[in-house]
């Protein structure tokens, strides 16, 4: 069974209802990256940083899976799928999918402040301004600040390297390190891009099919191109 690997990012999430950075009128308004993603808003805009994700978690809870994340299910019949997300949300989870990869973290779980990789399960969206870990340290959210390592990214490339077929949904490639991955599939192999918008991105081999439609409609070509 041939390796489906499928990288996807905001656009994917965005068609359930989830804000993103570039949403003129959504959670992200009313904030700046710096008072609430960064390690220094962890230390020193902490209540703010805490209310911030509490309301992004419930936003999460409140949406649901769309059939781009429905269809990328559909596809484990015929292919070994492995997803790579940019995304914090659990909607690939909650949709079925088996294989699923957090780069930037996961939402719905909250972690040590000593030691990133220990977390721990939230139950419902509300985490407690002073909530400790069992090693005393206070919890933060399971999410990768701006200025803080990928500690997945590793084996995301690792994954990228031995996919037979390669597809991106929903993101720009423009966030790094996360963009670099498309480099490290191998030479020749079929790489599908779905965005609605058109990208002035290089791509490492002349294999590229673009479908320039949103996420749930370019589900439907990808599903017909690859199983017909």
């Amino acid at each position: 069974m041939k390796k489906l690997v499928v990288f996807t990012g905001a656009g994917i999430s965005a068609e359930s209802g989830i804000s993103t950075f570039r949403d003129s009128d959504g959670l992200w308004a009313n904030y700046r990256v710096e008072d609430v993603c960064t390690p220094q808003a962890l230390e020193n805009n902490r209540v703010e940083l805490i209310e911030f994700y509490n309301f992004r978690r419930r936003e999460v809870m409140n949406t649901k899976p769309n059939d781009a994340h429905l269809g990328l299910v559909e596809l484990e019949k015929y292919f070994d799928v492995q997803i790579i997300t940019q995304n914090v949300d659990d909607l690939h989870e909650r949709a079925g999918s088996k294989k699923v990869l957090h780069l930037h973290g996961e939402i719905m779980k909250l972690c040590s402040s000593k030691n990133f990789s220990d977390t721990v399960e939230l139950k419902g969206w509300e985490q407690e301004q002073n909530a400790r870990h069992e090693d005393g340290s206070l919890l933060r959210p399971y999410v990768v600040f701006f200025g803080e390592p990928v500690p997945m990214l590793e084996p995301a490339i690792d994954l990228t390297s031995k996919a037979d077929i390669f597809v991106v949904i929903g993101t720009s490639l423009q966030v790094y390190p996360a963009a670099s991955l498309l480099y490290y599939t191998q030479p020749n192999i079929p790489i599908y891009l779905i965005d609605p918008n058109s990208l002035s991105v290089s791509f490492p081999n002349n294999q590229l099919h673009f479908i320039q439609k949103s996420a749930t409609e370019g589900i439907v070509d990808l599903m017909k191109e690859l199983i017909g």
